[in-house]
């Protein structure tokens, strides 16, 4: 299929009979929806999230910054880019990721190019990830104090293709820095 008869996802409104709050959280809440499907009703619990933006920021030597930090639901200092919560009121998704890049790699970027946009787990969560290519790098005028999980991030520059193999190899699992690196391979080949 090309063109306008390419596959697309497909919004649907189906009616939301009843919403609850399971739980709230500190970052997000989960709810229970029972929602008119079909020729009936579903229940329906997921983590009610408030979407994130991430940073494959390159340099002039088409190295990527990754960052390794903490995450306690995999007991891992998994690799990833940088990334964050959209959970500033009115700020925008590439707002956030140049947030981001500034507070956990004191950095700034002069080229700033969305990349892709996705849904993390689209069957337990609505979390949306909005990545973005950033390139012009140059350190920032103000450095962050990080804190928890961040106080003691690795950062360490890679080449693209490396980090493309290391996805393919199963050496980086985090989903956003793989949807990352494979589409700003993409874009660096178009």
């Amino acid at each position: 299929m090309t063109g306008d008869q390419a596959l697309a996802d497909e919004p649907v409104d189906a009616a939301v009979l009843r919403s609850e709050l399971v739980y709230e959280g500190h970052v997000w809440d989960v709810r229970s929806d029972t929602v008119a499907y079909g020729d009936g009703q579903i229940v329906r619990q997921y983590v009610d999230h408030p979407g994130a933006a991430a940073v494959v920021a390159l340099d002039e030597h088409d190295r990527v910054l990754l960052i390794q930090q903490y995450r306690h639901p995999i007991r891992s200092r998994d690799w990833e880019v940088p990334a964050g919560l959209l959970d500033v009121d009115g700020e925008s998704p590439l707002q956030t990721a140049q947030r981001e890049l500034a507070e956990e790699a004191d950095l700034v970027a002069e080229s700033w190019e969305p990349l892709v946009s996705v849904f993390t787990t689209p069957g337990g969560n609505d979390e949306i990830v909005h990545l973005f290519l950033a390139r012009g790098l140059s350190a920032a005028s103000v450095t962050h104090t990080r804190e928890d999980e961040e106080a003691d991030i690795r950062i360490e520059w890679m080449p693209l293709t490396e980090v493309v193999a290391a996805v393919f190899a199963g050496r980086m699992r985090n989903g956003i820095l793989a949807t990352g690196v494979l589409a700003a391979s993409e874009r660096l080949r178009a």
